[in-house]
């Protein structure tokens, strides 16, 4: 029997993220920090991170960790506001619901990938090419989809 307050897995829609979360002026002052604690601290404002410890280092460890990916590969801003927002949103997702929807969040990840490198206005921009859409898909299975279940494990109640 499932508890009537937890949230059943669901299909999520996905949807354009060029600067839903990080404006090309926010972009402006992360470029410009080389420190990680500097680069947390812009992310925890952009993002508005006011988590108690440890769920507050955890989300911002994903973040920069995406950050410094997309500096890695050399990714333009507009690139990088766009896939930290779409990592923000697949861990929505995830966290959600305390019941397992990795399917359901992979198939997101999936299609919010599709959505920024097919060119379909104004349902799909080409921002990303082909090879990087493909290196991001196993960053965001390697770094996230992965351990899936400690981020379902940090962020959402217990349930018995």
């Amino acid at each position: 029997m499932v508890d009537s307050n937890i949230k059943l897995p669901r299909a999520l829609k996905a949807k354009l993220m060029l600067w839903t979360d990080v404006s090309y002026h926010d972009m402006e002052f992360i470029d410009q920090m080389q420190s990680i604690p500097d680069i947390e601290s812009v992310l925890c404002r952009v993002f508005r991170v006011y988590l108690p410890q440890p769920k507050r280092g955890v989300l911002l460890e994903l973040y920069v960790q995406t950050v410094l990916f997309c500096r890695t590969h050399g990714l333009k801003k507009e690139q990088t506001s766009a896939l930290l927002s779409i990592i923000k949103s697949i861990h929505e997702a995830n966290i959600e619901t305390p019941l397992n929807n990795i399917d359901e969040c992979l198939k997101y990840s999936q299609e919010l990938l599709l959505c920024h490198s097919v060119r379909r206005p104004p349902f799909s921009i080409n921002i990303f090419s082909f090879e990087e859409a493909n290196c991001i898909f196993t960053y965001i299975h390697n770094y996230y989809l992965r351990i899936y279940k400690l981020y379902k494990y940090v962020f959402t109640p217990q349930t018995h």
